[in-house]
């Protein structure tokens, strides 16, 4: 009598399930992938260090002068417009995108012109127009058309350089914004409308509470970007002698002639104000975002369940 067993070997199902068991995989180490980021530091820590002791930068001039008064009032200027112009144009150009959407063939049409005008001519020629439009308007007046003058204001009273920049600034950005604005609000499913039709919502509420939230998810990503964009073309109020930070930038190395380290002392303080930006754009999106989240997760979820229970079925019920 043999004393041999024969040990029964598993279903062919539970052997290909075995076989694709996944909970201890993990990804394979990729050489490749690890030399091309070695390589990347490598070059980036030796530009860094040529960066660092090339004493044509002037680092010493720049430490001397980045928290300098005359430099900080400038940043407060170059601060405060965008604040101010970004706040302008987002009101006005969210009336646009809604004059835009509109069925009114007048609303539409102008909302259209201004959008047209606006984007098509160079922010630094608005800028410079706006500056001068005395030469156009010596006075500016308020009138019945064809009519008698209600009131009127000597042009280069009403028109100073900080009037001339928030105007420029501010209307430009209205063009821009009513894009954004009007793609955001297009991308809301229109059975949203209809809903808010059905139960009586007029339009104004409906766009307050229902749409304009669920299209902020669209708007914020392009918004953040033209907010980056707008403190860097505060710059070129430089050029109507608005005292923002180029131009303190530029008072200063007109004197000294240390152009680069003063340039530098703008180029960090651009950069530093864009990375703080980029962070609140971030947490902003994620806040918009969050259902979205939400939802790719639970699918993600729904995906493994899925893949899992396809590995322990049986052979023949696949």
């Amino acid at each position: 009598m043999s004393n041999n067993r024969t040990v029964a070997s598993p279903p062919k199902g539970d052997a290909e399930a075995a076989f694709r068991d996944v909970a201890n995989a993990h990804k394979p180490f990729r050489t490749d992938r690890w030399l091309l980021w070695g390589i990347t530091l490598l070059v980036a820590a030796n530009f860094l260090w040529i960066v660092a002791h090339n004493e044509n930068f002037g680092w010493p001039t720049v430490a001397q002068w980045f928290t300098e008064e005359t430099i900080l009032r400038g940043l407060y200027v170059t601060l405060g417009l965008t604040v101010v112009a970004m706040t302008i144009g987002v009101a006005i150009g969210l009336l646009l995108a809604i004059a835009r959407m509109s069925n009114d063939r007048l609303a539409s049409s102008l909302a259209g012109l201004y959008i047209w005008f606006f984007r098509g001519t160079p922010l630094l020629v608005q800028l410079i127009f706006w500056y001068n439009l005395s030469t156009l308007f010596p006075e500016i007046s308020l009138a019945i058309p064809f009519g008698p003058t209600l009131a009127s204001w000597n042009t280069n009273d009403l028109i100073t350089p900080m009037t001339a920049a928030i105007a420029g600034l501010a209307l430009n950005e209205a063009a821009y914004m009513a894009e954004i604005i009007r793609g955001g609000l297009l991308s809301v499913d229109k059975g949203q409308i209809e809903t808010t039709e059905a139960f009586g919502m007029t339009r104004a509420r409906a766009l307050w509470r229902i749409i304009i939230p669920q299209a902020m998810r669209s708007i914020v990503p392009p918004t953040g970007n033209q907010l980056i964009s707008m403190i860097k073309a505060t710059s070129l109020v430089s050029v109507i002698a608005m005292a923002d930070l180029l131009y303190s930038v530029q008072a200063v190395y007109n004197r000294t002639f240390e152009v680069i380290p003063m340039l530098m002392v703008a180029v960090i303080w651009y950069l530093f104000i864009t990375s703080i930006l980029n962070v609140g754009q971030g947490f902003i999106e994620r806040y918009y975002g969050r259902g979205e989240i939400g939802s790719t997760a639970a699918k993600k979820q729904e995906k493994v369940a899925v893949a899992e229970i396809s590995a322990m079925a049986p052979e023949g019920s696949k």
